[in-house]
């Protein structure tokens, strides 16, 4: 789409449109299909409207799902991957797409992943990224590391071994550093929906609270709390099974070692452990409550992580719910210390919402603090432990740094080398990038990496001994966080970007599903700080707008087996029965005549048998049709459900269009229009020709709405057909009209489009343009007013556009139906609204 400028040569106007890139899993989905559409569209409309556009495509190449495909199928992840995306493209270029496939990407070719490693050497001499030990899922059998979707009930998905948790060096990157620029900064992205920044803010999660120091005198316990006002009703410590506290207490303890053990097979996330049932041990130690010296139990629970916080609380059963029920469940003490005006007396049995309540609170059973409200009680807790050196104020975040170390071979190489005399040493420049062998087959049974002589075997770039490649490889989300930057240099492969970048970035339309609201958009924002940090960028957001669209959802249809089993077949394959408000009541399997249940409309899914093959669609009704159904059908934010008889429609309108086109032709050629000699039903028509394409300019343009933009052209080219051509004058009308739908309807269906507008005598639909509003087409030489008395409706009068107050009042007070409505009546006003009502006040 878009030439390979340079910042000196690129025109003022440009426009950059993206899709995030797909993963390469076999093929299409209609997903897919509704979410390159829009993109589609906007590419278009702006390069009608005389933009440069850029509109990118590429792969995602690198994960988890080729490695467990190659495992599957006995092949290599690289034959698998390229092979899909060979696929893909094919399906993409079906759809007739207007990108720019000369820049075409994929995250899993060296040319690409070399600059991830270039980058990461450049993050680590910065400080930026590092290494420590953190904590994974580990499969004893497969000896490797398990994402926490690969962990089944505890147990491994493969190999079905109950998981441990591990500590390892992992390499991390620190985006805590950038935790308030990414927070504060969200407020700058206007163009982004509330919900999404709702989420980033959460996922960021800055919080202001005290750290506050129990003494033990096994080793003094820190903890962080949001709520040091509730610190007098502190009755009990609960710290993670991997705190040094209770490691040390399972060395000594079969039975604390034994539920040690069982907590670290366990979930590593917060969503796991606010799910499962509370359990949790004594250690047989106690610490000091740091303002009463009152002795605290110390426990181990299994919903304290020890990679958040100092994997240790403070429990207040009686102000969280997660204590509540702990202290519920092993009968510790429950202490009451805050009570909330207009509530009833404190229920130790049952958890009620106002008990963690700020609003309307005071401190009570807190001793000298007794009355005080949160912030004041806040304050005057946190001077009390700062005076105390027990604790102090302390702004934390739920932010944790990206650790970004798999253990897994598909994906981008760490490049770094371990010696045993040097240490860790990072890979020169120029050997990079570190490649991946591309003809392993793994096996499921750890990193094949790690027993691959030829890639793990490795002399030292400093001192010459051997040594050995680091085999960890990195997470697929550093791919997919600059690859948009990536784009605007593909040519240079001298530099990880270029001025390029800051000419055409932000991207000016992002589009992308719900599903990647937070951590794919985070990380890219944090890359896209650090390089402009680190001097290879200027901008410091990189997506100035964005849209989510919604799901494509179809008709569920299953039985459920004798022992439980579902099984699903395609909506295809079953025949519905419905009542009069076209609502399913029945569906029988065509196959066998018998009933199947019906589930309603879910997301499209292979489980569940209800996709539908966008290439099977584009083979029947053509690339248009299918487009437009898809844009059609729902606004872009919503989901959309599936109708077949909605892509028949789309496709009767295509047929419409064309002939109405052809019909007007065969009928002779058009003259300019003589707006001076238009009758009243030329000027109409011509007045909603331009009214239509300042709506479908806006809609598409501004509100990034299609449905209403498709709608209104839907609407003109009913009033077209409808118009009585009996002069040249009105058959130049016509034309008009026809013409402006075609270039209207351009992006949408643009092989179509361009075949009609060649017909409509223009070179192409490009030199055509986007059609521009003639503001003298809108002017009225008579308008229609709402007439109404005491503020009923009653009747409409026709009055010159340019009518006087009092010509309009007598043409209303003339009105038959108005008179009749005020006979026997005193007219004690009349009120005039400009262009829309009259209303008659009369008693």
């Amino acid at each position: 789409m878009s030439k390979q400028a340079t910042a000196a040569d690129k025109p003022a106007k440009n426009f950059y449109c993206l899709s995030m890139f797909p993963y390469p899993s076999g093929k299409l989905h209609m997903g897919h299909v509704r979410n390159y559409a829009i993109g589609d569209v906007l590419t278009r409309f702006k390069k009608l409207q005389g933009y440069d556009v850029l509109q990118p495509m590429g792969w995602d190449a690198f994960g988890l799902p080729a490695e467990n495909a190659a495992i599957k199928n006995n092949v290599p992840p690289a034959k698998w991957t390229y092979e899909n995306i060979a696929y893909m493209r094919g399906q993409l270029q079906a759809l007739n797409l207007a990108i720019d496939w000369d820049r075409e990407l994929a995250t899993c070719n060296p040319g690409y992943y070399r600059w991830n490693q270039w980058f990461f050497l450049r993050m680590r001499e910065a400080g930026i990224a590092y290494k420590k030990t953190g904590t994974v899922n580990w499969d004893p059998v497969d000896q490797t590391v398990l994402a926490n979707e690969q962990v089944v009930d505890g147990r491994g998905w493969r190999t079905g071994a109950l998981v441990e948790k591990r500590e390892i060096p992992m390499y991390y990157l620190n985006i805590t550093r950038y935790a308030d620029e990414l927070l504060d900064s969200l407020d700058t992205l206007d163009g982004w929906p509330d919900r999404v920044k709702a989420m980033q803010a959460n996922w960021i999660g800055r919080s202001h609270g005290c750290d506050i120091t129990f003494p033990c005198a096994q080793g003094d316990i820190e903890v962080y709390t949001t709520r040091p006002d509730t610190l007098m009703g502190a009755t009990y410590l609960a710290v993670a099974a991997e705190h040094p506290l209770a490691m040390k207490a399972a060395e000594a303890d079969a039975d604390i070692k034994a539920f040690v053990d069982e907590c670290r097979r366990g979930g590593t996330t917060e969503a796991e452990l606010a799910t499962q049932e509370k359990k949790g041990m004594p250690l047989g130690i106690e610490a000091e409550h740091p303002l009463t010296g009152e002795k605290l139990p110390v426990w181990v629970a299994n919903y304290v992580l020890m990679n958040y916080g100092s994997g240790a609380v403070m429990a207040v059963p009686a102000h969280d719910e997660r204590d509540f029920a702990f202290a519920n469940k092993y009968d510790l003490p429950i202490k009451q210390v805050v009570a909330v005006d207009g509530h009833a007396d404190y229920d130790s049995e049952n958890w009620q919402d106002w008990y963690v309540s700020k609003e309307n609170s005071q401190l009570v059973n807190s001793g000298d603090f007794d009355g005080l409200g949160f912030r004041d009680g806040f304050d005057a807790i946190a001077a009390a432990l700062e005076k105390k050196g027990l604790g102090k104020p302390r702004t934390n975040y739920r932010l944790r740094d990206w650790g970004i170390s798999r253990q897994r071979f598909w994906g981008c190489p760490i490049p770094l080398i371990h010696c045993d005399d040097c240490g860790e040493v990072a890979v020169p420049d120029d050997q990079l990038p570190v490649k991946l062998p591309e003809d392993l087959v793994p096996d499921g049974s750890g990193n094949p990496l790690a027993k691959h002589a030829d890639f793990i075997n490795v002399d030292c770039p400093k001192c010459g001994q051997p040594a050995r490649r680091e085999t960890d490889t990195m997470d697929t989300f550093v791919d997919s966080s600059w690859y948009f930057m990536r784009y605007v240099c593909r040519d240079n492969p001298d530099a990880m970007v270029d001025e390029r970048v800051d000419d055409w970035l932000p991207v000016d339309q992002y589009i992308g599903g719900i599903e990647h609201a937070i951590l794919h958009l985070l990380y890219a924002r944090f890359w896209t700080k650090a390089m402009r940090d680190l001097g290879y960028c200027k901008v410091d957001e990189p997506f100035a707008r964005l849209m989510t669209q919604g799901m494509v959802l179809n008709h569920v249809f299953y039985r459920k087996g004798g022992e439980g089993q579902i099984e699903y077949y395609p909506p295809a394959d079953v025949e519905l029965a419905r009542n009069d408000k076209g609502e399913v009541i029945s569906a029988v399997l065509k196959a066998d005549g018998k009933p199947v249940e019906y589930d309603g409309m879910g997301t499209m899914s292979k489980s569940k048998l209800n996709g539908v093959d966008p290439q099977q669609m584009i083979d029947a009704h053509g690339a248009d049709t299918v487009k437009l159904f898809m844009l059609f059908a729902a606004p872009p934010e919503q989901s959309l459900e599936w109708s077949d008889a909605g892509i028949d429609g789309a496709a009767r309108f295509i047929k419409r269009l064309t002939r109405a086109v052809e019909e007007h032709l065969d009928s002779g050629a058009a003259a300019p229009i003589d707006s001076t000699q238009l009758a009243d039903a030329g000027k109409t028509l011509r007045r909603q020709v331009h009214q239509t394409i300042g709506k479908v300019t806006n809609d598409i343009g501004h509100r990034l709405v299609f449905n209403t933009a498709i709608a209104a052209t839907m609407e003109l080219l009913n009033n077209v057909n409808k118009f009585d051509v009996s002069t040249d004058n009105d058959r130049a009308v016509r034309h008009e009209a026809l013409d402006a739908i075609v270039r209207l309807l351009g992006p949408i269906i643009p092989d179509t489009a361009e075949q009609l507008a060649i017909k409509l005598g223009h070179d192409s639909l490009l030199a055509a343009g986007w059609p521009e509003v003639d503001e003298s087409a809108l002017q009225r030489d008579s308008i229609e007013l709402v007439v109404q008395v005491n503020g009923k409706v009653r009747g409409k009068v026709q009055v010159a556009a340019d009518a006087a107050k009092d010509v309009i009042e007598a043409s209303a007070l003339e009105d038959a139906n108005v008179q009749r409505f005020t006979e026997g009546k005193t007219i004690r006003k009349v009120i005039v609204v400009p262009g829309r009502l009259v209303n008659v006040v009369a008693t």
